[in-house]
């Protein structure tokens, strides 16, 4: 096939999957897949033999080494955990949000969200108050004290990252985050729907969708 025919045609693929993609996001795409067919799946006995399973290990692998190393991170910032900081931040960023507001946007179960809800506010890096439009609920806000401790907590994260993709490219991580950030947005928007589910209905649900 001619080249150009060859190039417009990976084009046309690209623009029907990513119509918002830019032409850098489609050269990176298009470089990062021809490479990507000479690259072998890692070998072993109990190794996923699929894509979709070498590419989970993959993350999970790199989720359980950032939690590891997020230990070490925000040792001495009072913050004892990724999921505290998470929660913390949460609350900053959606500006006073109700509690369950803040527990789900966290992608945290209700029960251990609410504990680590308290245990920031005993800390003193949240405050908690009466919802003006629902008596029922309660809304948070960071304090003061909570503010200082979040400046320290996102430096820290933030080298950490630096840290753990140093010796990455930078348009590899651009790569890296057009192509999975769809997958982010998708589960996160419908987790909650499934939750007391069982796995086979929701697996029937996800995969049956267009």
């Amino acid at each position: 096939m001619n080249k150009a025919v060859t190039l417009i045609t990976a084009w046309g693929a690209f623009d029907e999957q990513h119509p918002e993609g830019s032409l850098e996001e489609f050269c990176r795409h298009y470089l990062a897949h021809r490479e990507g067919k000479a690259n072998a799946a890692p070998a072993g006995r109990f190794m996923p033999v699929s894509s979709e399973g070498v590419l989970m290990r993959t993350i999970g692998r790199i989720f359980k080494l950032h939690t590891i190393y997020t230990a070490a991170a925000l040792e001495g910032t009072g913050i004892s955990n990724i999921d505290e900081y998470s929660l913390l931040n949460t609350v900053a960023q959606l500006q006073e949000p109700r509690k369950t507001e803040a527990i789900y946007a966290a992608l945290q179960e209700l029960s251990t969200g609410t504990d680590k809800l308290n245990r920031l506010k005993k800390l003193g890096y949240l405050a908690e108050y009466d919802d003006k439009e629902d008596k029922r609920s309660k809304r948070l806000k960071v304090t003061a004290k909570g503010e200082k401790v979040l400046v320290t907590c996102r430096k820290r994260i933030t080298l950490l990252a630096t840290m753990m993709f140093h010796d990455m490219q930078e348009d590899d991580m651009k790569l890296c985050t057009q192509l999975l950030k769809g997958v982010e947005s998708k589960f996160a928007a419908i987790w909650l729907s499934h939750k007391g589910k069982d796995f086979e209905e929701i697996y029937q649900e996800v995969t049956s969708t267009p």
